[in-house]
């Protein structure tokens, strides 16, 4: 089944490289990305693959040589060769499996992200901003790039909400899973007796989209202008810079005041508005298959309490994959690889078990 499979994606190789050829591709640009990022994929492929082929080669080659090779060190050399074989090929057959999986065409877009404080008062509101500093940091590590498109900040140095948008190779793919439910469990700065208290912070991950890629009659949206406001509901702005922008059709609301300059602001609102849109529809269209099987990693529900970080015992744990490490102090200064690769790896794992379930 696997090498009926690589032969497959062998000869859809072959085809899609007499494609990239066609000098009428690039008029189109969605067929063109589409096009380029299968090719990247089946190279990927087709690299394994064609180690995968030498390796059984290898222990065809061995097995002739044990059988009609009469000198005894030219055997032992052979069984040698066919046990380092034998042990290296379920292991590329492992990956080569992973690899058949195709690529969600999502993974590669640029991100908006949306942090909420949630129960705990101003503490959830300080681990809203502690949050948002631990996505730059490990957003900086990658050599992304991110900017604050609107922020909601209170008294005490915290935020009621803020969202951002991270850009540069595989944000969404890294990122994807990093939307719920976050709580955290540690005593307050405000606590006088030392008491532990539980706060959560709720956090979603957009994918950005084009504007092409969606769909916006400007007539199912109402636009309103206002004067910013700022914590306490002071006035920080004199002329009606703020603006609100209402999809009627689904009853989504974005307000953006960060920037001093209505077009500024309307320009940010129109990026989150599209991105929760694309968003929305998104998720309706996955909303059957979620249905038909366990989820991957999580609902991906907003509501889902996906992690917990408890600052006494220096611990982090998601909740979705059981996974803990106590380091806690480094992930919040941006080193969150560990559980995001794991979680990375064990929605790869699903989807084999689902493709190889649907096989049978």
């Amino acid at each position: 089944m696997l090498l009926k499979k690589l032969e497959e994606m062998a000869r859809r190789y072959e085809e899609v490289n007499a494609l990239i050829q066609d000098p009428n591709l690039i008029k189109d640009q969605k067929r063109y990305k589409d096009v380029m990022r299968e090719h990247s994929h089946l190279t990927e492929v087709m690299e394994a693959y064609k180690e995968y082929k030498e390796v059984l080669q290898g222990i065809e080659d061995a097995k002739i040589l044990i059988t009609e090779e009469e000198d005894h060190d030219m055997k032992e050399m052979a069984r040698e060769e066919l046990h380092e074989l034998e042990e290296r090929q379920p292991k590329l057959e492992e990956n080569l499996k992973f690899l058949l999986i195709p690529p969600d065409p999502l993974e590669e877009k640029n991100i908006i992200v949306e942090i909420r404080s949630g129960t705990g008062g101003d503490e959830a509101t300080l681990f809203a901003a502690e949050l948002f500093r631990m996505y730059t940091r490990y957003a900086d590590m990658k050599g992304w790039k991110y900017e604050v498109m609107d922020a909601s900040e209170t008294e005490v140095g915290g935020y009621k909400e803020i969202s951002f948008s991270i850009s540069g190779k595989f944000v969404y793919g890294s990122l994807r899973y990093e939307s719920g439910v976050h709580r955290v469990q540690r005593v307050p700065v405000t606590e006088s007796q030392g008491r532990v208290q539980t706060s959560a912070v709720t956090v979603a991950v957009l994918p950005e989209a084009e504007e092409t890629e969606i769909d916006i009659k400007p007539e199912e949206v109402r636009v309103d202008v206002m004067r910013a406001g700022g914590p306490g509901g002071q006035c920080v702005n004199t002329t009606d810079s703020a603006v609100r922008l209402t999809h009627i059709p689904t009853g989504i609301v974005v307000i953006q005041q960060d920037e001093k300059s209505q077009t500024k602001n309307k320009a940010k609102a129109w990026r989150i508005l599209r991105a929760r849109l694309f968003d929305f529809y998104e998720s309706k269209k996955n909303a059957e298959r979620a249905a038909a099987r366990k989820s991957m990693v999580g609902s991906g529900d907003r509501s889902e309490r996906i992690r917990t970080y408890n600052f006494p015992q220096n611990r982090v744990t998601d909740h979705r994959i059981n996974l803990t490490v106590y380091k806690l102090d480094q992930f919040m200064q941006g080193y969150c690889d560990e559980i995001i690769d794991a979680l990375g790896v064990y929605a790869k794992e699903e989807q084999l078990k689902e493709a190889t379930a649907s096989q049978q």
